[in-house]
Order: structure tokens, then C-alpha cells, then sequence
């Protein structure tokens, strides 16, 4: 049976989405935050979304930010489609307003450190402020290797919704899944949404290696894998660690690699890491990238706050994350971005 959804954020990922929504058979409605109002101007005039090359399947309707109640009227559910800079917008302007009987899938990607050191995902955020409200609300969230335009094109694609209402993910994967759009799923909320943010902190130090080959051998030296694999190898230690931390499932951590994967080698991550490879400062490569949404940093820096605080709690040894750490320092302590390489061997000798 098909379903009415309402996407909340046009942005790249939240308008992706749109397509195979639409293609399964469902009514959907993409709606705009107050920034943006030129997306909708633009998919109201051409029918599609300015950063990508394909048009919206004809039949997607669009809303301006004023109009998200009428836009979320008579849902199914709604998926929110902001980016982790609008997590405190979402909850203010969008889930405190909404009928909680309305379920809620979300997009975002990131996680909220603690005093204490503790890691929280986005919907145990939003749970426990809501809580504060008198308002009782589970959100569900998507996560895995998938790129906004890749899943535009139609390319194969798996990813995971979690939640804990089992009925209500499975009539979320019903409602979406294609023939190119392929869903598991999964009750470890905590254990999917940090799989696949602390991804995107180990893919900026990653993506510094292809900078450090330009900088070293110029920028006609092509692709070297070497240095790549190394890097990604100590990421996914790093990630292992942190994940058994959070009590992720295997099959959590196994999405996060694969998200590691897909953020090294297209995005946004990407670009910032090889900028700073390059030998780029933070400042510099931020103007360079100058409108570009980086939520990597955001993750980064908070995974590094948190593990910090732990150490000094006795409950981590930051000597188990010198990737994070150094990714850490390249961007706050201006730290050149070359890796500190002899860190990452062991010695399991007698």
C-alpha cells in the first residue's frame, strides 16, 4: 500500500531520498528549511534539485519551510533531512511541533558527547530533550554506504534503518526499498548511528594520504594505494574500539566500514582531507571549500572531546586512537597533516 511521505531539509541527502520514495508508489512532499528557499524556488521552476543532474521523477511535490505542516499533514511518516548543524532546529522548530504519533526517520549523521565522556546518537539526543518537553517519542534513523548523487543515479546501494519499533522500520523499508535502494534492519539505534559518524571522522584522515602523495611527488603522481589501505586499516581498528565501546552489533560495525569506504573515496570528507594532505591549514582549506557543509569536523572533534574525557575519567587510553588524535590536532593545534605512521604498527611478540 502506498504511503505519504514528507521529507523535511532539501538538502542533497534528505532530496535524494525523494526518488526512490516516489518510485515505490508513494505521494511525497520535499520540504524546505528556512535556508532553502532557492533549492525550492528552483525544484517548483525546473522540477529538480540544483546540485544534481537528474530531475525529480514528475510527481514530487514541493513545500516551502511555511508550509511544513500542510506538507506533514495526513504522513505516514516524515524524514528528516537536515544536516547535523540543524539537529537543534530540527528539534525546536520540527519534532516538538509534531503529533507524536507521526513516526520520524532521519538522515543525519553525528554524535553528542557528554560530560562524562558518554557518545549519544542524534535520536537519543532529540528522545531525552524531548522528554524534557512531557513529549515521548522513539526516532528511527538511516545508515550506511550511500552517497546523495550516486543514489540519484540509481547506482546499487545498501544501507540500514534502525529503530526501536520493529513494525514501524519494517513499514519504512517497505515504503522505500527498490530495486536499486536496499534496506536492512536493525533495533541497535545506538550501535548504527555511531558506526556510520565515526566514519566520517576517520575518512578525513584517510583522505589526507592522497594529499600527502601530491605534496610529496606532485599532482601527476595518480592514486597510490599503499599509503590509502594503511590508513584505512587503523581507521577500522580505531572504529572497532570505539564501536565495542558503544556495544554495536557486528553487523553495525561491518555498515560503518563500508560508509568509511564510500566517504574516502567521494564527498565532501574527501576533499577537506586531501586539501590538508596537501598541506593546507585548517583556515585555508576551509576557504577553498568555502559553502560546503563539513560535518566531519563536527564528529571529529566531538569522538576526540569525549575520549579525552574518558582518559582523564581512567575509562580509555588515548593510546588506542592515534589516528583520532592526530586527525585532532591537524585541525586545532595546526599540526601538520602528515601521519604519524610508526603509532599505528604492533608488536605481539613474546
Amino acid at each position: 500500500m502506498s504511503k505519504v511521505i514528507t521529507i523535511i531539509g532539501s538538502g542533497m541527502m534528505g532530496s535524494a531520498l525523494a526518488f526512490p520514495a516516489f518510485e515505490n508508489g508513494n505521494e511525497v512532499r520535499l520540504v524546505g528549511t528556512p535556508l532553502d528557499k532557492d533549492i525550492i524556488d528552483n525544484c517548483k521552476k525546473n522540477n529538480q534539485h540544483p546540485k544534481f543532474e537528474i530531475p525529480f521523477p514528475v510527481g514530487v511535490k514541493y513545500y516551502y519551510y511555511e508550509e511544513w505542516k500542510e506538507a506533514a499533514a495526513g504522513a505516514d511518516f516524515i524524514i528528516g533531512g537536515v544536516s547535523s548543524f540543524g539537529v537543534d532546529w530540527f528539534l525546536e522548530n520540527i519534532l516538538s511541533e509534531l503529533d507524536p504519533s507521526v513516526p520520524v526517520l532521519s538522515v543525519t549523521k553525528g554524535l553528542i558527547n557528554l560530560e562524562d565522556g558518554t557518545l549519544i546518537s542524534y535520536p537519543e539526543y532529540w528522545k531525552r530533550e524531548l522528554a524534557k518537553k512531557g513529549i515521548e517519542r522513539e526516532i528511527c534513523a538511516i545508515g550506511g554506504p550511500c552517497t546523495s548523487y550516486e543514489l540519484v543515479f540509481h547506482d546499487q546501494t545498501e544501507v540500514a534503518f534502525c529503530g526501536k519499533d520493529s513494525a514501524v522500520i519494517k513499514m519504512m523499508k517497505e515504503a522505500m526499498q527498490t530495486s536499486y535502494y536496499h534496506i536492512s534492519v536493525t533495533n541497535d539505534v545506538e550501535g548504527l548511528e555511531s558506526a556510520v559518524a565515526l566514519k566520517n571522522g576517520y575518512a578525513l584522515a584517510v583522505a589526507m594520504t592522497i594529499g600527502l602523495v601530491n605534496r610529496h611527488h606532485g599532482d601527476g603522481a595518480g592514486l597510490h594505494y599503499n599509503s590509502q589501505a594503511a590508513a584505512f586499516y587503523q581507521a577500522v581498528k580505531e572504529m572497532r574500539y570505539l564501536l565495542e565501546m558503544q556495544g554495536a552489533s557486528r553487523d553495525c560495525e561491518n555498515i560503518g566500514i563500508g560508509d568509511l569506504y564510500v566517504t574516502v573515496y567521494g564527498g565532501r570528507t574527501r576533499k577537506i582531507g586531501i586539501l590538508l594532505g596537501e598541506g593546507k591549514t585548517y583556515d585555508e582549506a576551509l576557504e577553498i571549500l568555502a559553502g560546503v557543509t563539513l560535518e566531519s569536523l563536527v564528529v571529529a572533534r566531538r569522538v576526540y572531546a569525549a575520549m579525552v574525557r574518558k582518559a582523564e575519567l581512567g575509562k580509555a587510553d588515548l593510546k588506542l586512537y592515534p589516528m583520532l588524535c592526530h586527525a585532532a590536532a591537524v585541525l586545532d593545534e595546526g599540526k601538520d597533516a602528515e601521519l604519524p605512521w610508526e603509532a599505528f604498527t604492533f608488536d605481539q611478540t613474546a
